[in-house]
């Protein structure tokens, strides 16, 4: 069929375009962004999802992001969705809601994600990293992927299947089902505190360790036995996470006959705050009688006082890593990075070991 003389055949309407104009609501439609940007409709498309590098122009395709920016055009999920038979929907499954790490690990990865169209479920685990539930019917109809934050692999046998990308964040490289891996350099975290501690004169350590069964504790407390080898003596505590069984378990210690330590290294900040408030109650200086120090470098380091010495986890670095590890897996790329850098910040709550 001849094309009407004066029309343009990239204006005709698309699916998405009627969709965005039911019910008589005037909405941009990539038609309008075409035309504000002088290009087809298919560029458009190209660019707006984010498959333009080697077939359009960078200066072309800032002009139509910049023209999709000015007139507020959103694309319609639910077409495109039904078109492509993708949800664009990834999953980030976390133990828990409560603690910061795993709120930057989100900002991390719906920040990657946005700039691709897609957007991300956050899901806090029941049972912690125990097994996790399938927060859909379906997880494998609702979703493309999946990334999870300190979990282990078989507690998501209960989301999706084979057939679903799972990224791992923080956890066991060698878990078989992950498509990929995202991890920290925790051992090296542990080395940076163990040599300071040490360069402090420190001879008698306590580790206060999450007693939450999670590869990425085991890491730190066999990192930790390995550096002090025969250098000092160590001892290990369990407690849970909360300020709370921190401070009960630490001044159980402090407060038993024999010698006590002069320097604690906790599992998590949290663990920290608890250890320092136990020594406080107890009339324990921190740092002249008992150096402190943490892992994350939470908000709450700074909030103590003495200002927590602590490992800082770069964990939005991981949301991001995570999210592009799990696009590359859906492009067919393969994936691969180094473990990411972690950093001593040395503050207050350590200092010189007591004679």
């Amino acid at each position: 069929m001849a094309t009407p003389r004066g029309s343009n055949p990239t204006t005709t309407p698309t699916p998405a375009d009627l969709v965005q104009q039911e019910h008589g609501v005037t909405r941009p439609t990539s038609r309008d962004v075409a035309t504000a940007a002088g290009v087809s409709q298919a560029t458009v498309s190209l660019v707006l999802g984010d498959k333009w590098r080697g077939r359009v122009s960078e200066r072309t395709a800032g002009l139509v992001r910049e023209a999709a920016t000015t007139l507020g055009y959103r694309p319609n999920l639910a077409a495109r969705n039904l078109r492509l038979g993708s949800t664009r929907t990834a999953l980030l499954v976390v133990p828990a809601l409560t603690n910061e790490f795993f709120a930057r690990v989100y900002t991390g990865a719906a920040r990657i994600a946005a700039e691709h169209g897609f957007g991300v479920v956050l899901y806090p685990s029941p049972e912690g990293t125990g097994p996790a539930r399938d927060p859909f019917a379906s997880a494998r109809a609702a979703l493309d992927g999946v990334i999870a934050s300190s979990m282990a692999a078989h507690a998501l046998d209960a989301i999706g299947d084979a057939e679903l990308p799972l990224v791992m964040l923080d956890s066991d490289p060698t878990a078989t089902r992950a498509a990929a891996h995202v991890n920290l350099a925790m051992a090296d975290g542990m080395r940076q505190v163990t040599e300071h501690l040490l360069a402090l004169g420190h001879r008698r350590v306590l580790h206060l360790a999450s007693a939450v069964d999670s590869w990425t504790f085991d890491i730190r407390a066999e990192a930790l036995a390995a550096l002090l080898g025969p250098h000092a003596e160590l001892r290990t505590v369990r407690a849970p996470l909360t300020v709370a069984d921190a401070h009960t378990a630490m001044e159980a210690v402090l407060a038993a006959p024999g010698s006590r330590p002069t320097a604690v290294v906790c599992d998590d900040d949290i663990l920290a705050a608890g250890a320092c408030k136990a020594a406080r109650r107890l009339g324990l200086r921190v740092p002249e009688d008992l150096s402190v120090t943490g892992f994350d470098d939470l908000a709450l380091a700074t909030a103590v006082e003495p200002e927590l010495t602590t490992v800082h986890l770069p964990a939005e670095r991981v949301g991001e890593q995570g999210m592009s590890a799990l696009l590359a897996v859906l492009d067919g790329a393969p994936w691969t990075a180094p473990d990411l850098p972690v950093d001593l910040i040395v503050r207050a709550s350590t200092g010189l070991a007591p004679a």
